[in-house]
């Protein structure tokens, strides 16, 4: 794999692929044109979103269908976003943008050798991106959407760019149950890289005041009110193996997960 300091090379200056480039011209033009407004909005008291928090930096806005477009038009002109999920906020940006995925690792002061999962709109889109031939059907549908990451090898065939995650052959993949940000997925065409939204070590965030000091590093944050799920996160699961799992991090599923991985007859492994 290399040095850290060559690890972070690939990382960063690695050109993007043909699929990648068509996007450059578009976002360069919609980069000089980035807004920085203010947009207040107001949180009742059942969690809903109604007219009146202040938000910092680009915009504050409900986690509602008719602001998916702005949220594709960011993905796409290399800015970040701040997003609910069916587990915690999370910071989201376009896979294919090498340097909005630095701007990730910078924010959160994540170690570069630290990967990234991808969100993905759904379970049909898991293998553009990653090997699911080993798997028996319907084991992916009976985990997903839903609380779980799913670690999987890349593959030759993946069109995700080389430089995200560099020298790890694997890839962890979300189907969140949460349509907003399935719907964003879908409308960039691409994947998601996806990490929580909080420094690195501190707690994960379940509303957006937990993280109100990272506002101005999004062009959009969207609020979704109080999640229910808790700060455990998605439950981490290894399958590379064919016939095994192995849990990476139990997180909020790691029952339901555990049960429908032995009803395909996969056995855990250490």
């Amino acid at each position: 794999m290399g040095s850290i300091a060559g690890v972070a090379e690939r990382v960063f200056l690695h050109p993007h692929p043909l699929w990648c480039r068509e996007r450059s011209f578009a976002r360069s033009l919609s980069q000089s044109r980035r807004l920085y407004g203010i947009l207040t909005m107001k949180m009742g008291e059942n969690g809903e979103v109604g007219n009146g928090i202040e938000g910092k930096m680009g915009m504050v806005l409900p986690a509602q269908e008719t602001h998916v477009e702005k949220a594709v038009e960011a993905m796409k002109s290399g800015q970040l976003i701040a997003v609910p999920t069916d587990t915690l906020y999370g910071f989201a940006c376009d896979a294919c943008s090498t340097a909005a995925v630095h701007r990730i690792y910078e924010i959160k002061g994540r170690k570069h050798t630290s990967p990234l999962a991808v969100c993905v709109a759904n379970v049909s889109d898991i293998k553009r991106f990653a090997e699911t031939d080993h798997l028996a059907h319907g084991l992916l549908d009976s985990l997903l959407p839903g609380p779980v990451t799913v670690v999987l090898k890349r593959g030759n065939d993946s069109i995700l760019e080389k430089s995200l995650n560099p020298g790890l052959e694997s890839i962890g993949v979300r189907v969140p149950n949460y349509n907003f940000i399935r719907k964003i997925a879908r409308g960039s065409g691409s994947a998601l890289a996806l990490t929580s939204a909080n420094l690195s070590g501190q707690p994960s965030s379940v509303n957006i005041k937990d993280f109100e000091h990272l506002w101005h590093h999004c062009s959009y944050v969207y609020d979704g009110g109080l999640l229910p799920a808790g700060r455990a996160g998605s439950t981490v699961v290894d399958l590379t193996n064919p016939g095994y799992y192995k849990i990476i991090r139990p997180g909020s599923a790691l029952d339901e997960t555990a049960a429908a991985l032995r009803r395909f007859g996969l056995e855990e492994t250490l």
